[in-house]
């Protein structure tokens, strides 16, 4: 019995993190499409000249938020941030 205890909170311990965060909303995860993208937009972004076009990954992250698949486009825009080293806040 004194062993069931702390196996027990050990396991609610685990779970109860990932199953009390709340759904977010559609408008939620577009406003962090919006907010990822504008961040790299400010600073991802290379203006000289000959620097290569507009990045694809941004520019297929911003189809994704538009088109309504939030998850994908959220998942490229905080890889391409991670990858150019640009800090974002953590949702």
């Amino acid at each position: 019995m004194r062993l069931a205890r702390p196996l027990l909170l050990a396991t609610l311990t685990a779970i109860l993190p990932g199953g009390l965060q709340a759904q977010q909303t559609n408008e939620q995860l577009a406003a962090r499409c919006a907010e990822l993208g504008a961040i790299f937009d400010r600073y991802g972004t290379r203006r000289s000249e000959g620097s290569g076009g507009p990045d694809m990954i941004r520019l297929g992250a911003g189809i994704d938020c538009q088109k309504g698949r939030y998850q994908q486009g959220i998942k490229a825009l905080e890889d391409l941030l991670d990858r150019n080293r640009i800090p974002y806040p953590k949702s």
